[in-house]
């Protein structure tokens, strides 16, 4: 499974922001140099923020792009959604299944229920990480205490 270059420059775009304080504006072509990304690239991706409410835009020559609210309130989980959407949602399967209309295992598919395990965890643990986390340092940055471990079902043989 890959992240999409939206959903991490998305997510670079917000930390770059948070970092520069509630109310402070950046222009696209700011978070283009901070960041390394082109800026049509920029302006894209913070349409697609603006859109879903993480950001506000404000025209003119002191206008930019900011926060619409703060760090502490923003989703990582909603803006990982909002960007790129999930890993697996139900209509994969329709999307998925092979030459046929209907996938031959839609009945009973196991490919299936880990693709559901996988995006419990992932909702799991980035709902609980809102932007805030992410403007600590690298070495700072630990998953909540509360996310725990994942709990896989017993499978016959004793195998987990």
């Amino acid at each position: 499974m890959k992240l999409s270059s939206q959903e991490e420059f998305g997510l670079r775009c917000l930390v770059q922001l948070g970092r520069h304080g509630e109310g402070i504006s950046l222009t696209i072509a700011d978070l283009a140099r901070l960041e390394g990304i082109s800026a049509p690239n920029v302006a894209k991706i913070l349409r697609v923020l603006r859109q879903a409410g993480f950001v506000t835009s404000t025209r003119g020559q002191s206008g930019g792009y900011a926060l619409a609210r703060a760090a502490g309130r923003i989703n990582i989980g909603a803006a990982m959604a909002a960007l790129g959407g999930r890993l697996y949602d139900p209509s994969f399967c329709d999307k998925h299944a092979g030459i046929d209309r209907l996938c031959c295992n839609m009945s009973d598919c196991t490919v299936r229920s880990v693709w559901r395990l996988v995006q419990g965890a992932v909702d799991q643990i980035l709902g609980q990480l809102t932007l805030q986390h992410l403007l600590a340092s690298e070495e700072a940055v630990t998953v909540p205490a509360s996310a725990g471990r994942v709990s896989l079902p017993i499978l016959p043989g004793g195998v987990s």
